[in-house]
């Protein structure tokens, strides 16, 4: 399963929800119009569940953490810190995609319950068959469902869309529907997706993730070159005015079609929602405080503590609050391209990790908000602690003799300076790794003994307020010789280069699910190494790691799900590909007080679609 930021707007173009199936699918009853058993027993459900029952039965009204008598109206305006768009196609890797165009536009076959660990129910597919030996999946569409401009969607616009997606699309589609073998057009409400095996899991799930395009619009038009002329879609918003690369609009649809479907009730309130983009955020946050838009997701410590103060903030007029979630937290970090020679060897990168210094960090730059990451999947039960044990045990134990032996004997704990050496011993353990592989310092300079090349490299960065974050490392790194260059470049090129892999290090969120899937071959498979924009950005090439993921796709049920997962994260952190940062398990959002949201929070937390703007 993919993940994404909940908080809506805030989401960039890949993160794309999914969801996960596994062999014990629960089938919920479903008394739609396809009700028949297919003849290998499949039987049509209006929703799926990745372990045990659903939640919500079939014929539930609404989800428990929307209110269905939210308001229609008024605009939502939110502010994008970036160098603008130039593309209304979120599903091209060509070009910067308008903020929030995937998630208004375009629905999908089916829609994602945030306060279940796997589960999804009908929107475009009013019922779902699958059998059990995973084979194949059948979705039956809702006759009432309609494109923006009125024509009915059909089987051949899925068809449609998972053949452009997959075949023109971004790289992404390509890795994570690869093990679909054939689509079939039943008839115009029914089609069938075969598979080429059977073990991975998720598959009938996250194919449901699918945006469904018109096949009428894209007829006599090139998917990839349509730039700022707007879509014609199947969501519940429409392109409205927009200013290329400045600001845009998004206007809700009186008429659209799925507007009283359960799924969709409480959601989607706002009749505007508008974008205007910010080339720094300071200046965002003091447009914030000046009404300028409604509402801000902040990211940056410093800001929490010190920049939300005031008359609007003692009167109510504008609200904070750091609201509660239970979704992992990820991993942030400094990401190591290992497809450099500087960084190929792990003992190099291993050395590094202990050059940032977390504790200063946050105490003198975070107001002590944070705590550190240890984890891939932090935040869940699926992180792995302490030393391996029972069933994670035995999945490591095939692999003894090609990974670290610390994964059986050292329990992973990023490097920390508490206590009464600090820095200073981090320092000093830097050096000896450095010297067992094979650098040494000369004349003030760490130099490989054999070549006696320098150990260089850069630091790649869109942000200049996390300039304060990268430039004590660097200093840190400098007491042992090493020198760090900081690269700061403007948004557009900061995508294009990572896309192509041009740099040595970077600082990247690589986010989790709660239902770890097909994604993770886009995160760490030696498949994805050389396909640009894939989301592998440390180049993870590792047969052991490719077979863990493997694992977790083919996960039987949620027990085993955790143990591989378990497994998986403890081989990466003991990779060293990254120098982990930092997490926080609150959502901390500042909004001015004609908004208003449920007072429910799903575990996956803040999501502005279920929000209103008070009469």
């Amino acid at each position: 399963m993919t993940t994404t930021r909940t908080v809506s707007g805030f989401t960039s173009v890949l993160s794309l929800l999914a969801v996960l199936a596994s062999p014990n699918i629960a089938l919920a009853a479903n008394t739609t119009a396809h009700t028949q058993d297919s003849a290998d027993g499949a039987q049509a459900v209006h929703g799926l569940a990745m372990h045990g029952e659903p939640k919500y039965a079939q014929g539930f009204k609404h989800f428990d953490y929307i209110n269905p008598e939210a308001p229609k109206g008024g605009t939502l305006s939110m502010a994008v810190v970036a160098n603008g768009f130039d593309s209304f196609n979120p599903f091209d890797i060509r070009g910067v995609a308008a903020a929030g165009i995937s998630n208004y536009v375009y629905d999908t076959l089916l829609e994602y319950s945030a306060d279940e660990p796997f589960s999804m129910y009908g929107l475009i597919a009013e019922s779902v068959e699958t059998p059990e030996d995973r084979s194949y999946v059948i979705f039956n569409l809702r006759p009432s469902a309609r494109f923006q401009d009125g024509e009915p969607i059909t089987a051949e616009d899925v068809k449609f869309s998972f053949e452009i997606l997959t075949t023109k699309g971004h790289p992404f589609y390509r890795n994570y529907y690869a093990e679909v073998s054939k689509v079939t057009v039943v008839n115009d409400l029914r089609i069938r997706l075969d598979f080429q095996q059977t073990s991975n899991r998720e598959l009938p799930l996250i194919l449901g993730q699918i945006p469904i395009l018109p096949a009428h619009y894209w007829e006599d038009r090139e998917f990839g070159k349509n730039g700022l002329t707007p879509p014609v879609g199947s969501g519940a918003y429409r392109i409205g005015d927009f200013e290329a690369g400045r600001s845009i609009v998004y206007e809700r649809l009186d008429d659209y079609w799925a507007r009283d479907i359960a799924v969709r009730k409480g959601r989607f309130n706002f009749d505007h929602i508008r974008y205007d983009y910010y080339t720094d955020d300071t200046v965002a946050l003091e447009a914030f405080k000046a009404g300028s838009f409604d509402f801000r997701l902040e990211t940056s410590a410093k800001n929490w503590a010190t920049a939300y103060s005031g008359d609007k903030f003692d009167d109510g007029t504008i609200i904070t609050e750091a609201i509660e979630h239970h979704r992992p937290t990820g991993m942030q970090g400094f990401v190591f391209n290992t497809r450099k020679d500087v960084f190929k060897d792990p003992i190099v990168r291993e050395a590094l990790t202990y050059g940032f210094d977390f504790e200063w960090t946050n105490k003198n730059l975070f107001y002590g908000q944070y705590a550190r990451t240890n984890s891939y999947f932090e935040n869940s039960e699926l992180a792995s602690t302490g030393l391996p044990s029972g069933r994670e045990l035995e999945i490591l134990e095939q692999y003894r003799g090609q990974v670290s032996e610390d994964v059986f004997t050292t329990p992973f704990k990023a490097p920390t300076t508490d206590g009464k050496r600090g820095l200073r011993q981090n320092l000093r353990t830097a050096m000896e790794l450095l010297r067992s592989a094979g650098y040494e310092v000369r004349d003030g300079k760490m130099v490989k003994a054999e070549t006696g090349k320098p150990l260089t490299f850069e630091i790649l960065l869109f942000q200049k307020t996390f300039e304060r974050v990268v430039l004590p490392f660097k200093n840190n790194l400098a007491k042992l010789g090493i020198d760090v260059s900081v690269r700061l470049v403007d948004s557009n090129q900061y995508v294009q280069r990572v896309r192509e892999f041009d740099y040595d290090m970077i600082t990247q969120s690589i986010g989790q699910s709660d239902s770890p899937g097909n994604e993770q071959r886009e995160y760490w498979d030696s498949s994805t190494v050389d396909a640009n924009g894939s989301r592998n950005y440390a180049g993870v090439n590792d047969p052991v790691i490719d077979q863990l993921v493997s694992l977790v796709i083919q996960a039987p049920d949620r027990e085993e799900l955790v143990q591989r997962t378990r497994a998986l994260d403890r081989v990466l952190l003991n990779g060293y590909y990254v120098v982990p940062h930092w997490h926080l398990a609150k959502d901390r959002v500042a909004y001015w007080n004609h908004l208003k949201h449920p007072k429910t929070t799903p575990k996956n937390g803040t999501d502005l679609d279920n929000w209103w703007a008070e009469p």
